[in-house]
């Protein structure tokens, strides 16, 4: 059985939760988030696409209905030993199988947490489950449970999320490797997706952003290739992945000449994350690392140019997205503690004149202030 964390670990988060329950007096939690799955049993599966639902009860009591192709996944992956199977046809009612789990396990007329902010959890899935649900147990939404748990990392995630980074720099260097005029695209991606899977690292949360030419000012990513041409920009987000737990860069690399608008916007962004570094610390609104951005890229005249936030945690998450909770945007007043991970980008997009600048780096929340998670050098990259 693959756990990636001591039965100890695993126990002791998920007696948090029970913990968090009580506080909240609710007598279990539905659980539809992949992440929260993770985190509290090691269960890892991408069948969250489909119906499946772990309970956790007050009393420790810890349930999984899910289908089939997931009975032999959760017995590998994790410790759960109650795994019930609802079988696919074409009437097939798994939320009502839910019902009947649940009585079983005494939630008749109980007030039970469900996790509604959740990928695995459709609007048209959570309207059959509250109708399966009504006059069975009172329903309260508990999104915040197991992902507010989940923010501070241990030691032994923190050591995941290190090993992460150290593949991240690797998939940087193959970027900066080869970007020059004529290089493609995809053997770009192909080099840096492959040096993380050579390091025995994972797919991330979301395919890695890549972007040339026009394509550089965008932000998210976009099917088609092309090749790079003298005087390109490249714009690159990207994750290092280890046991799910991400580590992210962002930068916009150059093939020479470099126009001096870039090396400008280049000194503000970096700049600005130094200014950003510098405002995350231990017992702060995040939301000041946010005024920090803005202030120093104002003052630069960039402020028709740059995002409305300027980054977010990062943990162990699951497709579609990378991105945890929460984020830094104006006033935030989440404040940092010791053990958070958090991406601060740095992205500049000045459609006028066509040119783009990004810069961002993987922190981690210590006593004092923030690390740096990757070894990569800040500077401007610039291959001809």
């Amino acid at each position: 059985m693959p756990l990636h964390f001591s039965e100890a670990e695993l126990t002791a988060r998920r007696d948090a939760t029970i913990a968090e329950l009580a506080r909240r007096g609710l007598d279990g939690l539905l659980i539809f988030r992949q992440e929260s799955m993770f985190y509290l049993t090691g269960y890892d599966t991408f069948g969250f696409c489909f119906f499946q639902c772990l309970y956790l009860g007050a009393d420790g009591s810890l349930v999984l209905l899910t289908r089939a192709p997931d009975l032999r996944q959760a017995r590998h992956t994790s410790m759960i030993s109650d795994i019930r199977v609802w079988v696919d046809s074409a009437d097939s009612t798994p939320e009502a199988e839910l019902r009947t789990l649940l009585a079983e396990y005494g939630g008749e007329g109980k007030r039970l947490g469900l996790e509604l902010d959740a990928y695995g959890l459709t609007a048209a899935v959570g309207r059959r489950l509250e109708a399966a649900l009504a006059g069975f147990a009172e329903l309260e939404d508990a999104s915040d449970l197991v992902s507010r748990q989940r923010l501070v990392k241990s030691a032994a995630e923190i050591a995941y999320v290190r090993e992460a980074a150290r593949l991240g720099d690797l998939a940087l260097d193959e970027a900066a490797r080869l970007c020059r005029p004529g290089a493609f695209e995809g053997d770009i991606l192909a080099a840096m997706q492959g040096a993380v899977f050579a390091g025995g690292g994972d797919y991330p949360g979301n395919e890695f952003i890549i972007g040339s030419g026009p394509g550089a000012l965008l932000v998210r990513y976009f099917t088609g290739r092309r090749h790079l041409e003298t005087g390109d920009q490249l714009t690159l987000e990207f994750a290092g992945a280890y046991r799910h737990y991400h580590a992210c860069l962002m930068r916009t690399l150059l093939t020479g000449p470099a126009d001096p608008r870039s090396r400008h916007m280049h000194e503000a962004a970096a700049e600005a994350l130094d200014a950003c570094r510098t405002a995350l610390r231990p017992g702060r609104p995040i939301g000041e690392v946010f005024k920090a951005h803005a202030r120093v890229l104002d003052a630069a005249g960039y402020r028709d140019h740059r995002m409305n936030a300027c980054g977010y945690s990062l943990g162990a998450t699951f497709a579609p997205i990378w991105m945890d909770w929460p984020m830094f945007y104006a006033g935030n007043s989440v404040e940092a503690a010791p053990g958070m991970v958090f991406f601060i980008h740095i992205i500049l997009a000045d459609s006028d004149n066509h040119l783009a600048m990004t810069l961002g780096e993987t922190v981690l929340v210590t006593a004092e202030g923030n690390e740096r998670l990757s070894t990569a050098s800040l500077d401007l990259v610039v291959n001809s």
